[in-house]
C-alpha cells in the first residue's frame, strides 16, 4: 500500500498517487501533530482520540486512519514521558506494568478492527467514549479516600510485579495494591487502544483514578508512559496488516513530540479542576463526532 497522501481541496478526501506528498499536506500534518501532542501532554490520552478523527474526516478508512494515529500516539508519549521521568514526576514502574499487561491484548484489539467495518467501529467507539464520561463523573462524586503509602515491598501474586519491585531502592509512592491493580486496566486498556487507535490513555486515566484513587494528573503521567509500550504493540501488529501510511504517520510524529513538551509543561500549571473539566469536554465532543461519523458511515 503506498503511504503518500496528497490532499485535495476540491474532493475532501486523501488520494495516495504515486509521487511525493504535497507541502501543504506535510505542513498539515505536522501541525495536527502539535495539536494532538499538546493534548496528549495534558491529559494523558496519546493523542489518537483527535488523529482518528481527523484523519477520517476527509474518507480515510478508519481501520488505516487508526493504524496511522498510531505512529503519532508512540512519539508523543515517547516525548512526554521523557520529560516526566526527566523531571522526576512520572511512576515508572506501575507505567510498565500498565504497558506490559496491555501489550498481548493491544494484539488482540487491532486483529478485530480489520475484521470490522468503518460504521461498527464509530458506533463503538462512540459507546466506549460515554463509559468514560460516566466513569469520570463517578469519580467526581465519589471523591478521593484516604491512601496507604507502600513502605516496604510488597508480596503480590504476580511473578512480574514482584520483580518490578523487589530492589527496595526502586521503591516511589504509590497506593497499596496500585500494581496488583494495575491488570485488569492494562488489558482492556491495551484491547482498546489496538481497536481504535486511542493508545488506551482514554481509560487508563479514569479507571486509574475510580479504582486505584489516583489523583488525575498522576494519572495522566503513568498513562502516558504506559502509552509508549501499548501504542509500540498495536503499530506492529497494524504495520503487518499493512494498514499504516508511514509518511503522514511520521510528519504527525514529528508535530507530537513537539507538542508533546509544550503539553507536558501545561498539565503542571493546571488545577486538577480543570483538566477533569477538559477531559470530559473532549470526550464529550468526539462521543458526538463518532456517533455522527457512525450515522453517515459508508
Amino acid at each position: 500500500m503506498n503511504s503518500f497522501l496528497i490532499f485535495s481541496p476540491e474532493t475532501m478526501v486523501f488520494d495516495r498517487p504515486e509521487g511525493i506528498a504535497s507541502p501543504f499536506t506535510l505542513i498539515l500534518l505536522f501541525l495536527v501533530g502539535i495539536g494532538t501532542g499538546t493534548v496528549s501532554g495534558i491529559l494523558g490520552i496519546g493523542g489518537g482520540l483527535l488523529i482518528v478523527p481527523f484523519l477520517s474526516l476527509w474518507n480515510m478508512p478508519l481501520v488505516e486512519a487508526t493504524a496511522t494515529s498510531l505512529v503519532g500516539v508512540l512519539l508523543s508519549a515517547l516525548s512526554g514521558s521523557w520529560r516526566n521521568w526527566v523531571k522526576g514526576e512520572l511512576q515508572w514502574r506501575q507505567a510498565i506494568v500498565l504497558g506490559l499487561f496491555g501489550l498481548p491484548t493491544a494484539q488482540v484489539g487491532a486483529w478485530v478492527a480489520n475484521q470490522i467495518n468503518d460504521r461498527v467501529l464509530a458506533f463503538s467507539f462512540a459507546i466506549f467514549l460515554i463509559i468514560m464520561i460516566f466513569l469520570v463523573e463517578y469519580k467526581k462524586r465519589l471523591g478521593s479516600p484516604p491512601v496507604t503509602l507502600i513502605t516496604e515491598p510488597q508480596n503480590f501474586e504476580s511473578p512480574l510485579i514482584n520483580e518490578l519491585i523487589d530492589d527496595p531502592n526502586l521503591l516511589v509512592p504509590v497506593t497499596k495494591g496500585d500494581l496488583k491493580g494495575s491488570l485488569p486496566i492494562g488489558l482492556l486498556a491495551g484491547f482498546l487502544s489496538g481497536l481504535f487507535g486511542v493508545g488506551g490513555g482514554a481509560v487508563m486515566v479514569p479507571l486509574q483514578m475510580v479504582w486505584l484513587s489516583e489523583p488525575i494528573k498522576s494519572a495522566v503521567r503513568t498513562s502516558l508512559g504506559a502509552i509508549v509500550l501499548i501504542a509500540m504493540s498495536g503499530l506492529w501488529r497494524y504495520g503487518i496488516q499493512g494498514n499504516v501510511l508511514w509518511e503522514p504517520g511520521f510528519m504527525l510524529a514529528i508535530g507530537g513530540a513537539i507538542g508533546a513538551q509544550f503539553g507536558t509543561r501545561l498539565l503542571k500549571k493546571l488545577s486538577s479542576d480543570r483538566v477533569n473539566q477538559l477531559f470530559r469536554a473532549l470526550l464529550i465532543i468526539l462521543a458526538i463526532y463518532m456517533t455522527w461519523r457512525g450515522i453517515r458511515g459508508r
